[in-house]
């Protein structure tokens, strides 16, 4: 039987390090505990949030107010012959990557040093560049919140797009994923490592290590872009918000503006979510002040009433 805890903090759960607790609290290891969290969720008519390693959320001052699920489903199968592996929605991102480079299937090495499980990245799609995740999932096994029911589906089930999953619909979450990847000899195998190396070495660079979701605001889509430059619609959220001066030099209370990045919002304890609200709000008005568009975040609230941005 599951272990339900109750009133658990989840700011040493998250990337900000905010937030309020979690009113119930859960770890599932299998695919059995996960539908006896949904089972409980049902029984006492909770919201459910799925925690992964907390990358890309923001959790409200006052928590959350039902039943958070973090799956602690770890296991890594591999196929050699189809060249596929699957992964359990605890395992993360790195963990999966180090693991297929170790036996020869290449490919995902391309969202080396990128935070978080293996849930939360099927959930938002992550990219980096021109690499979506969508492009190397086949298949997945995932959970009705409503009916505790789990169902195999494949890709074309998640409607992936840019930040997009039918995930994001929070009627249902992942319990593993399976991804078809390329066999490859020794030697290539090694020159992949070698990549991953870089990546994680070029993102240490750019980006701040801790203490922040990410890329905080999403990219413009092509909709919302009323500002040209030498007649070129820009999509990108940091050329605006490197426009306005923001990065290394806003701060509102314990938040601030990575110096390395203009869209990464770092914390300093004792940082408060309303303190990253308020520097967020504070980037949103002068990008709308300047160019007359409001950017939209990449971050996922959690806990609040209603939207706290623009």
């Amino acid at each position: 039987m599951i272990k339900i805890e109750e009133q658990i903090p989840l700011a040493d759960k998250n990337w900000f390090r905010t937030g309020g607790p979690a009113r119930y609290y859960c770890q599932p290891t299998t695919e059995q505990e996960c539908m006896q969290a949904v089972a409980f969720a049902q029984q006492h008519q909770l919201p459910i949030f799925v925690l992964g390693e907390g990358a890309n959320i923001l959790i409200s001052d006052e928590g959350f107010n039902g039943l958070v699920i973090r799956p602690a489903l770890s296991a890594i199968s591999i196929n050699d012959q189809q060249a596929t592996v699957t992964a359990g929605a605890g395992v993360s991102i790195q963990t999966l990557i180090d693991t297929c480079l170790d036996n020869g299937l290449s490919g995902l090495e391309e969202f080396s040093g990128i935070p978080g499980s293996i849930g939360g990245a099927v959930y938002i799609n992550i990219h980096y560049f021109q690499f979506l995740l969508s492009q190397f999932l086949t298949g997945a096994r995932v959970i009705d919140v409503h009916t505790g029911q789990i169902i195999d589906v494949d890709n074309a089930w998640f409607c992936f797009g840019y930040n997009q999953s039918t995930l994001l619909a929070k009627n249902h979450y992942l319990i593993s994923a399976t991804f078809t990847l390329k066999n490859v000899t020794d030697l290539q195998a090694a020159y992949a490592k070698g990549r991953r190396d870089e990546i994680i070495r070029h993102r240490q660079q750019r980006y701040p290590r801790s203490n922040t979701c990410g890329s905080f605001f999403r990219n413009f889509l092509p909709s919302e872009i009323s500002f040209t430059a030498n007649g070129q619609k820009i999509p990108f959220v940091a050329y605006y918000l490197d426009k306005i001066g923001v990065k290394g030099a806003l701060r509102i209370g314990n938040a601030f503006v990575s110096h390395q990045h203009a869209n990464m919002l770092v914390t300093q304890e004792p940082a408060s979510t309303a303190d990253v609200i308020a520097l967020a709000r504070s980037m949103q008005e002068r990008v709308q002040e300047q160019f007359g568009m409001v950017p939209q975040s990449e971050c996922q609230f959690i806990g609040f009433a209603q939207h706290p941005l623009l």
